[in-house]
């Protein structure tokens, strides 16, 4: 009985490298990994924000998180790929694509292999992650999509641009973010 209570808690993490490090991000929210494919850029769109490809007709924006991070981009191998998440932008569910340098494993832990992030010491904002995951001998810093993702953040990253490119003068133009399709369910495959 013991161990199916224990079971019902833990947690299914897929984990992924960017820049030589591991993140995870929760199995419920990945839709798909798909292999890298040609993106096409938006123009005014932050660093961060690579532009969009066609997923099966529908446009999915792609973001890179290390750059997010502040890391410079990374060259295209061929285990890169799109981990397409689900997102909730402005109460619209859609998919968004979030470039790795390769896909980890899926990992399954419980509350006690999970640790408050250190209050230094990471690329990222403590606010983006939902802790460190315990596996094995190392950590893996698990993200929160939604605060990671949010519209608010990414119109932050496309303010933040502006003024680095207008050389810190406040941006004096609407920002836009790519709207975001809802994918259609198909058949398993990776499109």
């Amino acid at each position: 009985m013991s161990d199916s209570i224990e079971k019902s808690v833990r947690s299914n993490y897929l984990s992924f490298m960017l820049a030589g490090e591991e993140y995870g991000v929760g199995i419920l929210r990945v839709r798909e990994i798909i292999e890298h494919r040609p993106i096409t850029r938006v123009p005014g769109m932050p660093a961060a924000v690579q532009g969009v490809i066609n997923l099966r007709g529908s446009v999915v924006p792609v973001v890179d998180l290390a750059v997010k991070f502040g890391l410079p981009p990374r060259p295209i191998t061929r285990w890169t790929c799109f981990v397409i998440v689900e997102v909730s932008l402005d109460g619209r569910q859609g998919a968004m694509g979030l470039l790795a340098d390769s896909v980890s494993e899926v990992l399954e832990l419980g509350p006690e292999d999970i640790e408050q992030p250190p209050a230094f010491g990471t690329r990222v904002r403590l606010d983006f992650l939902v802790g460190l995951g315990r596996h094995e001998d190392t950590f893996i810093m698990l993200l929160d999509l939604d605060r990671l993702l949010s519209v608010a953040e990414l119109l932050s990253l496309e303010t933040a641009s502006a003024e680095q490119a207008a050389g810190g003068e406040p941006l004096s133009t609407p920002v836009s973010v790519v709207a975001v399709e809802p994918v259609p369910d198909e058949a398993p495959g990776n499109g």
